[in-house]
């Protein structure tokens, strides 16, 4: 059932006794057990457990008191491990016994007595091994492990900085308590961007399109209330020079133009730095090279556009002022809506906020706001000019 959704494992499942449950679950790997266990109410995940074997229901019971996006919640316990002082020999017999059981034969992890993580050896170096060769000469020591609560997607940065196909999980004493495969890591990423990408939109990322009415009101309204606030006090800034406006009406067909282009080139370093933020590439050492190169991307758009935008201000109206009021007020916004779209993210990432679930909002404020303050600020400022 590993191609099956949680949804639908629980639905073939529901087809069977309780008895039958418990022997289906059985043959299930741990943490494809677990996510699934962790979609079920207490009564219904009470009533698997209780027909499972007891060494797998224990194991069960303790996997599901890990954080459900920690390591410890998505690692599976089927892993190979041997004593360091086996020979390559009786870690070949062993081998043959165990790995059908094991979740990936390619690392075999090396243990103390005491369950200790001593090191790793991969699976070519057993093979071409001298028999009596002591795994403990030839097993790499310095193996990257990830604690039991650290964050999926930490885990999942681990995986991209090293290209393993599974790294072992570790209590805080170094206890090897089971292991992390690629295809859990997979799973994580795409939760996560799909999770970023509902929430830039302004969406649950629990929202489906066969869910109900009502719950897509619940996921929906909310957010759609917060851009109507903003949308509002946009404008209430227009509403200041209305008397601009009633001169100039030009000014009405060109507003767009100007918040709409900053909205733009804001999403576009917000994007940038948003996935910078969740894959680890922005960071303390390099943000000011990035700020400093999001500025003058910013800068020199800003002007390509101004310029572009003020020549058909110039040629629809018929004025060198209208032509030189929109091409800097464009200039200007795109500034701005490029720095906000460095800052808003991290300044919400600083203060333990989701950048993906608010930074949009708050660029579009910014670059709404103060592009139509820019061109309607300066065209009061020049009306003499534009009259």
């Amino acid at each position: 059932m590993d191609c099956a959704s949680d949804d639908e494992k629980i639905s073939i499942i529901s087809l069977f006794t309780d008895k039958r449950k418990g022997m289906i679950v059985s043959e299930m790997s741990s943490d494809e057990l677990v996510d699934m266990l962790g979609q079920l109410g207490e009564d219904d995940k009470n009533a698997i457990i209780t027909n499972m074997n007891v060494e797998d229901a224990q194991e069960v019971k303790e996997l599901l008191t890990y954080g459900p996006e920690t390591a410890g919640g998505i690692m599976a316990t089927e892993f190979l491990a041997i004593k360091e002082t086996y020979t390559v020999n009786e870690t070949i017999d062993y081998l043959r016994q165990m790995t059908p059981g094991s979740e990936t034969p390619y690392y075999i992890y090396v243990v103390d007595d005491k369950g200790f993580l001593k090191g790793v050896v991969p699976l070519r170096e057993i093979i071409s091994s001298d028999p009596m060769t002591m795994i403990k000469d030839i097993m790499i020591e310095k193996i990257i492990c990830v604690p039991v609560d650290m964050d999926q997607e930490e885990v999942a940065k681990v995986f991209d900085k090293y290209g393993f196909m599974a790294v072992p999980v570790v209590d805080h004493r170094g206890t090897i308590l089971g292991i992390v495969t690629l295809d859990d890591v997979m799973e994580v990423m795409k939760e996560e961007y799909t999770e970023d990408m509902f929430r830039l939109a302004g969406l649950d990322e629990t929202e489906k399109l066969s869910g109900s009415v009502s719950d897509a009101i619940k996921s929906r309204l909310p957010w759609l209330l917060v851009n109507l606030v903003t949308a509002i006090l946009a404008a209430a800034t227009v509403s200041l020079f209305e008397d601009t406006i009633s001169q100039i009406v030009a000014l009405a067909i060109f507003m767009p133009i100007v918040a709409g282009m900053g909205g733009n080139a804001g999403t576009q370093t917000l994007t940038l730095i948003i996935r910078g933020i969740a894959i680890g590439e922005l960071s303390y050492e390099n943000q000011k090279d990035i700020l400093r190169k999001e500025t003058l991307i910013g800068l020199l758009n800003g002007l390509a556009l101004g310029i572009i935008v003020g020549v058909l201000g110039y040629f629809w109206v018929g004025s060198f002022a209208f032509g030189f009021v929109i091409g800097l007020a464009m200039f200007l916004n795109l500034v701005v809506a490029t720095i906000s779209g460095y800052y808003v993210p991290v300044i919400l990432k600083k203060a333990n906020i989701d950048p993906a679930l608010a930074s949009a909002v708050f660029v579009t404020t910014v670059t709404d706001v103060l592009g139509f303050f820019f061109f309607l600020g300066l065209a009061t400022l020049m009306i003499s000019f534009l009259i």
